[in-house]
């Protein structure tokens, strides 16, 4: 410890020596700190030391004295040690060396380039003052050209003698005056117009050397300010001349762009609304017969359009014979359920697509395109074959050329296949009948074609026009000849489109995937579809961010007949939605936005009654009759739509399916909201809950049920809607009883002395009174007896006594039936 000023500090005795330290602090504030600064320690070594060391003979020793080197240490060793010193400290120095060395090149590279730059820009300022001098001087010839043509037009006038006129000096131009120079001659003051004129060719650095002292003016400005300058020294301004547009107005417009399409200022145009009485702002929308007033005022031309014209720029191309091309044909295989269409068409691509579908049955339109044995391409849709998806085989046939009927020879035809028969038939499209499972033993092709007459299909082996051929699609037999007879078919229907226009196609399927958003499978059509393009389908428009062909691979465009998968849309279309390419985003999202606006405008008009006694009569119409109220979720489109058209299909006049809304995706929080307002359940066709709303469903007891194929859907439907059905009442007559005798009974009343011809009497049974075969009373017995005693029943064959509840008027010889009442629980069928 060592005190210093009556301080102490805490040290090592004798090797520190105290000092004070001045801190600062924020706010102003500081403060004397002592601290303790240590003492280096210096080693000087003796003097006989370094006389050792370097002496050249003997062995040198560091410390001279080998008594004083470490322990353990030889000779040799320390010799080594030096040795590795006195190379390391000849490293430093040649690195040394050889950094200053590079420091020094680095600093002569930096002044050579500094050297060149300067150079060059005295350079590039030496060549615009030559070339400003040669515009200056072109300039003042062409003035004096142009005063020398107008005194020679004009008359000649004596001029004041005052001041007679020079005549200029053709001299050789004065040295241009250098910068210093030039802004001394520049002249000062805040109103004084500055001749900062300039001609010849505008470079940036002229530009922006033209704002010091300012704010810098574009390249626009300074041309502007050119031309003014250029129209001035030629003999005033002329007004430039005013264009008149074409303005497209429709039923209602938005200010601001009303003054763009009128290429005016967004002022401009409110300050005439004002002026008119209108206090607006720019984003306020005004009807068309104010729009024209202001249009007009403006001194530009009206053209009045409609809401549907924004649909115009979908152009229907009338191509050129020269520009088709042959293109590869489409071919839809319908039939029945389980008569083997997609087993034929896995036979044809020789993949599995059955053991991908719930059950083995298809349930979505797959695309897919297959190569034949000759090269030529084909692509096939594969459209389920239940009832329940009538409209997706539907819109198979409308964009199929070619249709194969797939009839299974031991079935014969069946009301799928002649539904088939009927979409063909309206799409006027060519048909192929494929007879499959003749490998079976109970097949019967001749049955099929003798079938296939009741329906005017007339096949080739009955002396028709439509081709049959026979297959099977387990064995492989025969689909030789079924490709031949396509690319026959496809020969004679000579198909082609253009490849090299905006491609236009159809939706085959649309769905919402989770990880990739909206995907819909595109059959395209006419042109090609490409990675970029912008496109509107139906109510959705998007941007094809990629696409997937049928094998999954991605794919950077797409001709025609050629089925892809395309991501990039803003929302789910609707299957069998028309995808048509347009040039820009505005364009496709202002289509999209009116067909959703018409729909909405459909869908409320169809929904509203038109008047007071429509309302009234929907109401009585609809009292008696009882709703089962359903939401549908599906995985795609057509799935929904196939569910939703089978539960229009379930009831009668008592019970109908309500689905309160259907739509694609997992259910949401919202579907549970709904369903458990209208308590309903939800039905879940391949798709699930997510975990909030499993949550919520469990919280509010609404059901979830789950399903993945349409058949146990539509059958617990079914059984859902025929228990809201009332029961059947039906009698069961038991006997028949002959009144003998009537008695008069105390406290009773008239009693009937009964024998029991048929059947059996029993105490809980109906009875009707029968008077000459005429009901002259319905209702129950209060009393029957044998004897003396109540009895329960009483078989044919004895008497009894039957007193009936509330009744008294019997006779003998009327007849008493006796029957029961059951309730026989309805079904829909």
């Amino acid at each position: 410890m060592s005190d210093t000023d009556g301080k102490k500090t805490l040290g090592v005795r004798g090797s520190s020596r105290p000092g004070n330290v001045k801190q600062s602090f924020s706010h102003g504030r500081t403060k004397n700190v002592v601290v303790e600064t240590k003492r280096k320690r210096v080693v000087v070594p003796k003097p006989g030391a370094g006389k050792a060391a370097g002496s050249g003979g003997g062995r040198r020793t560091p410390a001279g004295d080998p008594s004083r080197r470490p322990a353990g240490i030889s000779d040799a060793e320390m010799e080594r040690r030096l040795k590795a010193v006195q190379a390391a400290r000849a490293r430093e120095s040649e690195e040394a060396a050889a950094r200053e060395a590079e420091e020094k090149a680095r600093a002569e590279e930096r002044e050579r380039r500094r050297a060149e730059a300067e150079e060059k820009e005295r350079e590039e300022r030496e060549r615009e003052e030559a070339l400003k001098a040669r515009a200056e001087e072109e300039e003042r010839q062409r003035r004096e050209a142009e005063e020398a043509a107008k005194r020679a037009a004009a008359p000649a006038t004596p001029e004041p003698a005052a001041e007679p006129r020079q005549t200029p000096q053709r001299a050789t131009p004065a040295p241009t005056p250098r910068k210093d120079d030039r802004e001394q001659q520049r002249p000062r003051g805040g109103k004084a117009r500055q001749d900062t004129r300039r001609s010849g060719k505008l470079t940036v650095n002229q530009a922006l050397r033209g704002g010091e002292g300012g704010r810098q003016r574009s390249m626009a400005a300074m041309r502007r300010r050119q031309e003014r300058d250029r129209q001035r020294a030629s003999g005033g301004s002329a007004e430039r001349e005013k264009v008149v547009r074409e303005v497209q107005l429709p039923e209602t417009i938005v200010v601001s762009e009303l003054a763009n399409r009128m290429s005016e200022r967004v002022a401009a145009v409110v300050k005439a609304l004002m002026n008119n009485g209108m206090m607006v702002t720019q984003n306020e929308v005004i009807d068309a017969d104010t729009a024209e007033l202001i249009i007009a005022e403006f001194g530009h031309n009206v053209v009045r359009v409609s809401a549907s014209d924004v649909e115009d720029v979908i152009t229907q191309i009338v191509d050129d014979e020269k520009d088709l091309e042959p293109r590869a044909p489409v071919i839809t295989i319908m039939g029945h359920v389980d008569h083997g269409k997609t087993s034929l068409l896995d036979a044809i691509r020789n993949a599995k697509v059955v053991s991908g579908e719930a059950g083995g049955i298809t349930q979505h339109i797959g695309a897919y395109q297959v190569q034949a044995s000759d090269g030529q391409l084909l692509t096939f849709l594969d459209t389920p074959g239940h009832a329940a998806f009538t409209s997706m085989r539907s819109r198979g046939a409308q964009v199929t050329d070619i249709v194969v009927l797939v009839v299974a020879a031991d079935d014969a035809v069946m009301p799928q296949t002649i539904e088939a028969i009927h979409h063909a038939k309206a799409a006027g499209v060519p048909m192929i009948v494929a007879i499959n499972k003749v490998d079976k033993p109970t097949a019967n092709p001749d049955k099929v074609r003798t079938d296939l007459l009741q329906h005017e299909v007339v096949v080739e082996k009955m002396s028709g026009d439509v081709q049959d051929v026979e297959v099977s699609a387990l064995k492989g037999e025969g689909l030789d000849d079924l490709l031949e007879a396509i690319s026959l078919q496809s020969e004679i229907l000579e198909l082609k489109a253009n490849p090299d226009r905006a491609a236009q196609g159809a939706v085959i399927e649309a769905q919402l995937d989770v990880g990739r958003g909206p995907v819909a499978t595109v059959l395209v059509q006419s042109g090609t579809l490409r990675q970029g393009d912008i496109f509107v389908v139906g109510e959705q428009w998007g941007k094809v961010r990629a696409m997937e062909n049928d094998k999954g691979k991605r794919v950077s465009k797409a001709g025609p007949s050629v089925p892809v998968e395309v991501l990039g849309l803003n929302g789910t279309p609707e299957a069998g939605d028309v995808l048509n390419v347009v040039e820009t985003e505005a364009q496709a999202r202002e289509i999209a936005e009116y067909r959703a606006d018409a729909a909405k405008d459909r869908r409320a008009a169809a929904g509203a009654a038109t008047s007071l006694e429509q309302l009234m009569a929907n109401a009585k119409a609809d009292e008696d009759v009882k709703e089962l109220p359903i939401v549908v979720k599906a995985d795609v489109q057509g799935s929904a739509e196939a569910i939703v058209q089978a539960m229009e299909k379930i009831g009668n006049e008592e019970v109908r399916v309500n689905v309160l809304h259907y739509g694609v995706g997992a259910i949401t929080e919202t579907d549970v909201g709904l369903a458990e307002a209208s308590g309903a359940p939800i039905m879940g066709f391949n798709v699930r809950a997510n975990a909030t709303a499993r949550a919520t469903a469990n919280q509010k007891s609404v059901e979830i049920r789950y399903y993945s194929i349409i058949y146990d859907l539509v059958d617990d439907v079914k059984a859902a809607a025929s228990g809201l059905l009332s029961s059947e009442i039906r009698e069961r007559f038991i006997g028949y009883a002959e009144i003998k005798e009537v008695f008069r009974v105390t406290g009773v009343g008239n009693v009937a002395g009964c024998l029991v011809t048929e059947g059996i009497a029993r105490r809980s049974a109906g009875v009707r009174l029968l008077r000459d075969n005429v009901v002259v009373h319905e209702g129950t017995l209060k009393t029957l007896k044998r004897f003396k005693d109540e009895v329960p029943e009483v078989q044919s064959g004895q008497e009894c006594g039957m007193a009936f509840e509330n009744y008294d008027d019997i006779r003998a010889g009327d007849v008493i039936e006796i029957f029961e009442r059951e309730e026989v629980v309805r079904t829909l069928e």
